[in-house]
This record gives structure tokens, sequence and C-alpha cells, in this order.
């Protein structure tokens, strides 16, 4: 069964992996690319389509830094800040839970009190303008080793805006052993943040054991591996542990083949629970609407069955209870709307 674009698109959404730089659209970068006209990311938006092509994973993570560099100003900050929240506001997609890296920013010259006072101001504004409510996970770029485990924890932990919520682990995971940033992890985790690691993305499920047994994962970033090992589908199931899946994502890292290979239909048939999420969404040419319309396909569901994996998002999510039931209350209303 086909679930139509138009119905996915005004139902109300949550997202929880996508990220920050990542959501970069090309009309946002090439706004950012003007403002600094020495970067070798093009101003123009069609040059960027085809500077967006990449063939594997390191060469995405080459791409993604040079979009990093781009943003060197508070004011940049904010600005990809609240246009990422506008192209939201778009989809409908009324909360979301941000993957932020401070430390890349930091390490470029800004001031880790003015990074934070600047996604601030944008989320403020886009609640109040916008609609959309924005959160934070503050994540490790995990190739930039313990200096940035060190600096994260403690802009998440002593500065920690209050939109923070949650502790990540992103970036490359071959080379980059999970156990070295338990200590890290620890810490955000005393400090009351949820651990919310990428893992078993582009290696296999070891890596997603050492994120649930030694980072304490509430939630596993991807978990793309996780059906290669049975005694992990039984512990993420017996333990209701999300898996935070971007069919597209995917599909544009060569991390799994074709859309007919990912494992979605497997997870949901062994009873685990995930959620549809974009990652990184204009550089993998997709938005939210997308994703679901992937995956309604995958799964073969109705348009309730499209519902219930938004419902899922909120109520895996870390927004505060009064959040969650109003957005569960406008996602049935909506379906009860459309059925009339």
């Amino acid at each position: 069964m086909t679930v139509s674009r138009e119905f996915l698109a005004g139902l109300p959404k949550a997202e929880l992996h996508v990220h920050h730089v990542g959501s970069a659209s090309p009309r946002i970068v090439a706004e950012l690319a003007a403002r600094h006209p020495n970067s070798p990311v093009p101003a123009d938006a069609a040059a960027l389509a085809e500077y967006f092509v990449f063939t594997d994973f390191a060469k995405f993570i080459d791409i993604y830094l040079t979009v990093v560099d781009l943003i060197s100003t508070p004011e940049d900050v904010r600005l990809l800040t609240y246009e990422i929240a506008r192209e939201m506001a778009a989809q409908n997609i009324r909360y979301s839970e941000l993957t932020v890296t401070p430390f890349t920013s930091v390490t470029r010259g800004i001031a880790p009190e003015a990074f934070c006072e600047a996604i601030e101001d944008a989320r403020t504004a886009a609640e109040k303008e916008l609609g959309v409510t924005l959160r934070w996970i503050f994540d490790i770029p995990g190739e930039a080793g313990i200096p940035a485990a060190i600096e994260t924890a403690r802009i998440a932990t002593e500065i920690r805006p209050d939109g923070l919520i949650g502790f990540g682990l992103g970036g490359p995971e071959i080379g980059v052993p999970r156990p070295q940033f338990a200590p890290y992890f620890d810490a955000a985790r005393a400090a009351g943040l949820h651990s919310l690691p990428h893992a078993g993305e582009t290696t296999g499920p070891e890596t997603i054991w050492d994120a649930l047994r030694v980072l304490k994962a509430e939630r596993i970033g991807h978990g793309t591996s996780a059906m290669q090992d049975p005694a992990l589908v039984d512990y993420l199931g017996e333990h209701r542990i999300p898996l935070e899946v971007s069919p597209t994502s995917n599909l544009a890292t060569q991390v799994v083949r074709s859309y007919d290979e990912h494992p979605l239909r497997a997870m949901v048939d062994a009873g685990l629970v995930v959620t549809i999420n974009t990652d990184d969404p204009p550089m993998f040419g997709t938005d939210l609407i997308n994703e679901y319309a992937v995956a309604t396909e995958l799964l073969d569901l109705d348009e309730e069955g499209a519902a219930e994996l938004s419902r899922t998002a909120v109520r895996v999510s870390f927004a505060e209870d009064s959040i969650k039931q109003s957005l569960l209350t406008e996602i049935d209303d909506y379906v009860t709307k459309t059925k009339s």
C-alpha cells in the first residue's frame, strides 16, 4: 500500500537523529558561503548540488567538514540554527532533538559561551515564531579523540544551555573505539544528560554492545548492523532500546546497497523499537517526509501505521511530558481529521 506524500507532509512529526551542520540545505549553505567567499564551498545552489555528491562515508565526512568551516562566527551559528528550524516547520516537524557538535565550532574560534548563546537564541525564536521545539544533543566528534571528548563534556556540564538533553558520539566509527569515551559519558550522565551515541552504522554489532555496556546508551544512533547478532536483537527488544534509523543516509553512504536490503523491515519484524530520521537531510537529498515515504513502503504501512511511526518518535523522545502529550494529541487529531 502507498501513503500519499500529502498525508505525510501534513502529519505532525518528531525527529530524533538529525545533525545541526548536516541539516544545512543548499539555500542555507549558499547564504553562508556568500558570507565567506574564500571557502571552497560554492555559493551557487546548483553548483552546491553537484558539490554534495560523494562516493563513500569518508568522502561525505570531508564534504561535511568544509561546510563546518563556513560556520565561523556566532552569527553564522544563529543563522544556521534558525533556518534549519524554518525548514523543519515547512515539513510539519514539531519537535526535534538536534545533534550539535560544539567542538568543531569552538576549535574554529567561536567561544563556547557565544556558541551556546547563539543556538539558544535561535531555539527560543524558533519555538515562538515557527512552532518548532528544539532540544540539543551535544556530541563528541569521534575522529578528534579525547581532546574533543574533554571539551564537549566540559561545555555540556559547565555551560549547559537550557535546551540540552543529551550527550552523544558521532563521526567515523572505524578506528574510533567507543570505550575510550566512557569517562566523559559518565560525567554527562552524572549531570543528568541522556546517553545517545551513534553505533553500528559502519561497523558491526560489537560497537553497539560497547555503546550499551560501556556508554550506557539509552537509544542507538543508526544501529544498522544490529540484526547480525541475535543476542543483541534479543537485548534491544527486551530492554526496549530504540534505534534511530535513517534509510536514505545508509544508502547514500553505501552502508546498504539498496532500500530492499535495508534491515528496517527485519528490525520491526523482530519487535524492535525504531524511529525514522534523516541524519543529514540535504546532503543526502532527502527530508523527513521522504524518509517516512520510504519507511511506509518498506514496512507496507497505511496512514495509521505512518502516524504510529510519528507517535513512537514522540514517546521515546526526551521531551517534557507536556510536550509529548500535546504532540500525541495533535497527531491523533490529524489522523481523525484526514479520515473524516
